[in-house]
């Protein structure tokens, strides 16, 4: 049990004097009593006497700070506590208890805001640009010197770029073939074109969905992968401790990424085209256009030129997840959401990345004539 005295001194003082077991089920009926003896002498310097207390936990502690928070700082003390519950009560400041000692920014103006992100699209993009420098020279001395290169690391990574990546590409790619033979095969039977559905489905597979739906797979999949790989490594300060070692971060983890992720779009992306294709011939032999018939037109519509357009494509959108997970892993910062936050943003921006770059292709094809 806890107990509660107060006494007056002769030098004007007023002494509480606890004692008994401070804990959660006994110090509810001293707790208001304390109060109510500070606030009964204003005038009083009080001292809050602990010889006589046996134990004190968390609870008696939070009483003994809120009895010294009840006056300015000083007007109140705590005398003879055992040494250990001392050490207890020291790891707090009762004047700081209840004031918030991280509060938020102040809010900016709308036009402090839009200043703050163009400075940081700013800095984003000469981070970039760094890092496409450092990533071509990494690349170049690896192609100079392939002995330098941790083949050992590229292998492990193109298992899990490629041949881990092989189930939800198939999946992905045959139902992609499926929808879009069945949804342009209903329209097209009112006018007895069936065959052509097989020259849109070769076209438009081999052309643009088959290498961005690739491409769009493996952000989701390996550039989150590689940025929250690199994050960790960046937040347990491995990153720190490979630069302290005299290695170059970008060209012990960039480069073997990116040579596995050149290694295995381009392949992922042929697979994909002909699972498509076979999602398509698979549809269209319900609407009575044998496969032999779907193998023969797709052959007639579709030359080298419109699978190289595709194809290509696929080494581009390579080097695009690849960096910019990389990229994202090493500007992962500290706190509990830091890589959970990089991997988002390889995401968001490698699938922004690979939509534009795939425009810029269109553009070029179109003024090509390709």
């Amino acid at each position: 049990m806890a107990a509660l005295a107060v006494s007056d001194t002769a030098d004007g003082r007023r002494v509480l004097a606890l004692s008994g077991r401070l804990d959660a089920t006994t110090i509810r009926r001293v707790w208001d009593d304390g109060r109510r003896a500070i606030a009964a002498a204003p005038q009083q310097r009080v001292v809050v006497d602990a010889a006589n207390v046996d134990y004190c936990d968390g609870a008696g502690i939070a009483l003994l700070i809120d009895l010294m928070h009840q006056r300015k700082p000083g007007d109140v003390q705590v005398a003879n506590l055992r040494p250990a519950f001392e050490t207890l009560l020291q790891q707090f400041d009762p004047h700081t208890v209840g004031r918030d000692l991280d509060p938020p920014a102040p809010r900016r103006s709308s036009i402090e805001e839009i200043g703050v992100i163009a400075a940081d699209m700013g800095e984003d993009l000469r981070q970039q640009v760094v890092f496409i420098g450092e990533t071509a020279a990494a690349l170049v001395y690896a192609v100079l010197h392939p002995s330098t290169i941790r083949w050992k690391d590229v292998w492990r990574i193109c298992e899990r770029v490629g041949a881990d990546a092989l189930p939800i590409v198939a999946l992905i790619a045959f139902l992609l073939g499926v929808i879009l033979a069945f949804q342009s095969a209903i329209p097209m039977r009112k006018f007895g074109a069936e065959i052509f559905v097989a020259d849109l489905i070769g076209l438009a597979m081999l052309r643009e969905l088959g290498p961005l739906m690739t491409a769009i797979l493996l952000a989701g999949r390996s550039g989150a992968a590689f940025a929250a790989e690199i994050g960790t490594m960046t937040v347990n300060q491995e990153i720190d401790a490979l630069t302290t070692m005299g290695l170059d971060p970008v060209r012990f983890l960039v480069t073997p990424r990116i040579i596995a992720a050149l290694l295995m779009t381009p392949l992922l992306t042929l697979f994909a085209d002909l699972i498509s294709l076979l999602g398509g011939a698979m549809t269209l032999q319900s609407f009575s256009i044998p496969f032999v018939t779907f193998v023969h037109e797709v052959e007639g519509i579709v030359d080298y030129s419109d699978f190289m357009a595709g194809f290509v494509k696929s080494f581009v959108f390579a080097v695009l997840i690849a960096g910019i997970g990389c990229l994202r892993g090493l500007q992962t910062t500290a706190g509990a959401s830091a890589v959970g936050d990089a991997a988002t943003r390889a995401v968001v921006s490698g699938i922004i990345l690979l939509v534009v770059v795939d425009g810029v292709f269109a553009v070029i094809y179109f003024v090509l004539d390709i």
